[in-house]
C-alpha cells in the first residue's frame, strides 16, 4: 500500500517541480527582456529633423527674417545673414578681412559674367541655407558659373555630377565650353570623350548641333587618335566640309547636309584653294589636323579633294611622295612592316577607321583603298574580332608577295546608353600582328558588358612611318607627314563580305 501511495505522490510532486521550473524560466526571460529594454533606452539615437532645415530656409532665406546683411546684384536685393554667407570663401574673406564691407551691412556685387542670372543667384544663395540643393540641368551652367564666383567647391562638384549625368547631343558642346571656362576637369574630359565617340556617328546628321563646335574644339577632335572615324578619313573630311559651310552660313536648323551644301565649295569660280582665302584661313588648322596621307589612297578621295578645291594642291606633294617611296620599298621587300615604333609615333601616324555593328551577328568587312599589297579583312563572330590577311592567287599581281607581313593595330569597342554616353568601353593595347598569306589572328574577345549597337574604332599602321616628323600631330601639310599606310576610301568606302565571301557595298 505504501508503494502505491508513493507512486501516486510522485506525479504530483513532479508536476509541482515542473511548475517551479517554468516559473524560474519565465523569470529569466523577463530579466533578459528588461536588460534589453534598459540597454535600448540608454543608447542615444541620432535622428535628423527634416523640418529644421526647411524652417531655416523658409524663415531666414525666403522670408528674410533677422537679416544682418543686404546683398545687391543684377538689380535685385537679398536680405541675408553673414553667418550663412560665410560658408563661401568669397564672403568669408570679405566679412573677416580688412575690406570695408566687414563693418557694413550692405554689399554690392558687380556681376560681369553673362552666364550668371538672377535665378542662379537665388539657387546658390538658397543652397547656403539648406542641406540639399535641387539642380535643374537646363540651368546648370549658370549655377556652375555662380558657384565658381563664390568659390563653393562642394556645389561645383554637385554641378559637375549633374553635367556628366546629362551630357547628350544638345548639351555636350555647351558643357565642354563651360568646363574649360570654369576649370572643371572631370566635365571637360567626360564631354570630350563623348564627342570623340559621337562626332561622326551622330553630329553629321544634325547641323544645329554641329555648328556649335568651335574651331579650337574641332581642331582637337580631328587631331585625336582616339576619334571614332566612321568610316574612314574621307568621312572626317566631308564632315569638316559641312561644318565649315554651317559656320559660314549662320541661321536655320539643318537636319543633314543637302546636295547644294555639299557642292558649295566645288561650285566656286575661284581657282584659289578656299583655305587660302580670307574667309577660309580661320579653318586652316582644322584641315591641317587631318591625316592627308590617308586621303590619298583612293581615286575617289583624290577626285573629291580636287573638285572641292578647299585644300591646296601643294599640301599633297609631300604625302604623295612618301606614299610612293613606301610602295617602292615594299615592292623590293625592303619594308616588311613597321617595327620598333613607339606609342606616340604610332598614334600620330596611324590609319583611323571604324564602323557600327548594329546587331549581334557574324560579319566580315574591309576598308577599301590602296593598301600597299596588304588585303586585311575584319571578322566579327559576336564574341571576338579577328583579322585575316586575304590573299587570292588571281589577285597576286596586286598583292604583296612577301610570305609574312607585319603591321600594328589597336582596337576600341564602345557601347552607348540612350543618351549616347559611354556605357562600356574596351580597348586593346597596340598589338604587333605578323601574318602569312590567308592567315588569321585574334584581335580582341568581347567583354560581356558590351551591348549592341556596338561601335568599333581601329587604328592601324602597315608600313614604316618616317623617322623625322616636324609636325607632332602627323597632320596634313607637314613636310614629312607620313607614309603610314592608308587603306581608306570614299564615303561609301567600306565593303562588307557575307559568309559566302561576296562583296557588297555597305554604309554603316
Amino acid at each position: 500500500m505504501g508503494n502505491v501511495m508513493d507512486k501516486v505522490k510522485s506525479p504530483i510532486q513532479a508536476m509541482r517541480g515542473k511548475k517551479r521550473k517554468r516559473e524560474d524560466d519565465n523569470s529569466d526571460t523577463n530579466e533578459e527582456i528588461n536588460d534589453l529594454l534598459d540597454r535600448s533606452l540608454a543608447t542615444p539615437k541620432r535622428k535628423k529633423l527634416i523640418s529644421t532645415a526647411k524652417y531655416i530656409y523658409q524663415a531666414l532665406f525666403k522670408e528674410e527674417r533677422n537679416s544682418d546683411i543686404t546683398v545687391h546684384a543684377l538689380g535685385k536685393v537679398w536680405h541675408l545673414h553673414k553667418v550663412y554667407l560665410s560658408q563661401s570663401p568669397y564672403f568669408a574673406s570679405m566679412f573677416n578681412g580688412s575690406w570695408r564691407e566687414a563693418d557694413e551691412d550692405y554689399v554690392h556685387i558687380e556681376i560681369v559674367d553673362p552666364k550668371i542670372s538672377i535665378e542662379s543667384l537665388f539657387s546658390v544663395f538658397g543652397s547656403l541655407y539648406m542641406d540639399e540643393v535641387v539642380l535643374e540641368p537646363r540651368e546648370i551652367v549658370s549655377i556652375l558659373a555662380t558657384a565658381t564666383l563664390f568659390q563653393l567647391d562642394s556645389l561645383i562638384d554637385r554641378c559637375a555630377e549633374v553635367m556628366i549625368e546629362t551630357t547628350n547631343a544638345e548639351t555636350a558642346v555647351k558643357y565642354y565650353e563651360a568646363a574649360c571656362e570654369y576649370g572643371v576637369k572631370s566635365v571637360k574630359q567626360s564631354t570630350f570623350n563623348w564627342l570623340l565617340v559621337n562626332l561622326l556617328s551622330l553630329y553629321y546628321k544634325t547641323g544645329k548641333w554641329l555648328r556649335l563646335i568651335s574651331v579650337e574644339l574641332m581642331e582637337l577632335l580631328v587631331a585625336s587618335p582616339d576619334l571614332y572615324v566612321m568610316q574612314t578619313e574621307l568621312s572626317l573630311y566631308t564632315l569638316l566640309r559641312y561644318w565649315m559651310y554651317l559656320k559660314l552660313h549662320l541661321g536655320g536648323e539643318e537636319l543633314g547636309a543637302s546636295d547644294e551644301q555639299l557642292q558649295y565649295f566645288a561650285n566656286r569660280q575661284s581657282s584659289v584653294a578656299f583655305l587660302n582665302t580670307p574667309k577660309g584661313r580661320q579653318f586652316e588648322k582644322c584641315f591641317r589636323a587631318l591625316r592627308l596621307h590617308n586621303l590619298l589612297n583612293h581615286h575617289v578621295d583624290i577626285r573629291v579633294l580636287k573638285q572641292d578645291n578647299i585644300v591646296s594642291v601643294e599640301w599633297m606633294y609631300e604625302p604623295l611622295f612618301q606614299q610612293w617611296t613606301s610602295m617602292l620599298l615594299i615592292d623590293q621587300s625592303l619594308d616588311k612592316g613597321p617595327k620598333d615604333v613607339d606609342e606616340k609615333l604610332f598614334l600620330d601616324t596611324c590609319i583611323r577607321c571604324g564602323r557600327t555593328l548594329p546587331e549581334n551577328e557574324y560579319l566580315k568587312w574591309r576598308w577599301t583603298g590602296f593598301n600597299f599589297g596588304l588585303d586585311l579583312i575584319l571578322i566579327s563572330d559576336t564574341k571576338t574580332l579577328r583579322v585575316k590577311r586575304h590573299h587570292r592567287t588571281e589577285n597576286e599581281r596586286l598583292l604583296s608577295l612577301q610570305v609574312k607581313r607585319q603591321f600594328l593595330i589597336r582596337v576600341s569597342l564602345t557601347s552607348l546608353n540612350d543618351l549616347r554616353q559611354i556605357k562600356h568601353q574596351q580597348t586593346t593595347p597596340i598589338q604587333t600582328i605578323s601574318l602569312d598569306k590567308n592567315e588569321e589572328a585574334m584581335l580582341i574577345m568581347f567583354d560581356k558588358e558590351l551591348t549592341y549597337p556596338l561601335l568599333i574604332s581601329v587604328n592601324m599602321l602597315v608600313v614604316s612611318p618616317p623617322r623625322t616628323n616636324s609636325n607632332p600631330s602627323g597632320a596634313i601639310g607637314s613636310p614629312t607627314a607620313g607614309p603610314s599606310s592608308s587603306r581608306q576610301s570614299h564615303r561609301d568606302e567600306e565593303e562588307s563580305l557575307g559568309a559566302g565571301g561576296n562583296n557588297t557595298a555597305v554604309d554603316s
